[in-house]
């Protein structure tokens, strides 16, 4: 796994794990989780490192966010490389001057509709997680509160809304079906299977090595206590919660739903043989001991630009935002003589347009690890 700036900063913020990508993505540093922000400040003080007409940042705020995105990337079993972290920091103070900016022109119009937006994105996010004690787990490693990402994705949702009214992008349904016919092999899903499992881990919880001979061998018994129990007509999904050691998947009865390629390849050879309602043998992985039940195979097609339309549309729309972005806050940034007060901070140069928007996480192809077996 790479180690791109843009990539560490929108795991930072939480883009691909928490909420929907869009062109801003850092808060004011208000609502971050600031308690080692808080112990920098006592030693060192707080000092203003930008001001200009409705901005003020300072120094706690930037701290805030740095260890927000060295938590979120040390979740995913990343670090922020050292030789990049005056960048990092460079681009993260851009983000937090042009969200003070942006809302500083938000209409109550805009509140209401980054509000309207907020509802419907923490909707998906505890869908995805599974449920609110599973959601609770992810904040609390990378040292957030459910509270604090309400306000994360309220501010950025609300300066999306003042882009949208400002930038006045629209694109048109013609414009949808176009990319859609010009781009098919976009839109081609290939072979996935939707299958459960219940893992009994192998591995120590602590230290991440390999248990014990003889932990490995109770491990082994209950892993085949509990294959008579499924195959006797146990509701599989209920087994998992109860006694499955994965965490990413437990509190989804054991699910995930994915292509060849993801997973390691004991867990993908077995999945890919079941039928379906068919449960496996135990499977042996570096992470312990699977028993596997396939719910579903999905055959490889094409998806229909009916159930992609709305997304598509919303992504040529950030597209096109993107290209009038950089020259529309440069403006902002003039019209409130926003300087930045230290000159380490002051932005290195870059290729144009590439600091204004982090790209968005992805981890699509990457073998999953601990926690997606």
């Amino acid at each position: 796994m790479t180690h791109k700036t843009a990539k560490i900063l929108s795991l930072a913020l939480l883009a691909a794990q928490f909420t929907a990508p869009g062109a801003f993505a850092v808060n004011s540093g208000t609502n971050a989780a600031a308690k080692p922000a808080d112990k920098l400040t006592e030693l060192f003080g707080d000092p203003v490192i930008a001001k200009g007409k409705g901005v003020e940042v300072k120094r706690s705020q930037l701290d805030s966010a740095m260890i927000g995105i060295k938590s979120a990337a040390a979740a995913r079993g990343q670090t922020v490389p050292p030789e990049q972290v005056r960048m990092l920091e460079q681009q993260v103070l851009q983000r937090l001057i042009q969200i003070q900016l942006l809302l500083g022109k938000a209409t109550e119009a805009d509140k209401a509709k980054g509000k309207e937006a907020v509802e419907k994105q923490f909707a998906l996010i505890l869908k995805r997680a599974g449920s609110a004690e599973a959601l609770n787990r992810q904040l609390k490693s990378v040292g957030m509160t459910e509270e604090e990402l309400r306000a994360k994705m309220a501010e950025e949702a609300t300066a999306q809304a003042v882009l949208e009214r400002e930038l006045k992008v629209a694109v048109t349904d013609d414009a949808v079906k176009k990319f859609y016919d010009e781009n098919p092999a976009r839109f081609e899903e290939p072979e996935r299977v939707r299958a459960s499992h219940i893992l009994l881990s192998t591995l120590d919880s602590a230290t991440r090595q390999p248990l014990a001979d003889d932990k490995k061998t109770a491990k082994r018994k209950q892993a085949e206590d509990l294959l008579k129990r499924a195959r006797a007509g146990e509701d599989f999904a209920k087994l998992a919660q109860e006694y499955s050691e994965d965490p990413g998947s437990k509190d989804k009865g054991g699910e995930y739903t994915f292509p060849r390629g993801q997973m390691v390849p004991e867990f993908e050879a077995a999945a890919f043989s079941l039928n379906t309602n068919q449960i496996s043998d135990i499977i042996t992985t570096q992470f312990g001991y699977h028993i596997i039940k396939l719910n579903e195979k999905m055959p490889a097609h094409k998806v229909e630009l009916a159930k992609v339309s709305d997304e598509l549309k919303e992504g040529l729309k950030r597209q096109e935002m993107e290209k009038l972005l950089p020259d529309y806050m440069e403006k902002l940034k003039q019209d409130g003589n926003v300087e930045i007060l230290d000159e380490k901070l002051k932005p290195t140069e870059v290729a144009p347009g590439a600091a204004a928007t982090p790209a968005k996480a992805n981890g699509a192809g990457e073998k999953k690890t601990d926690d997606k077996k």
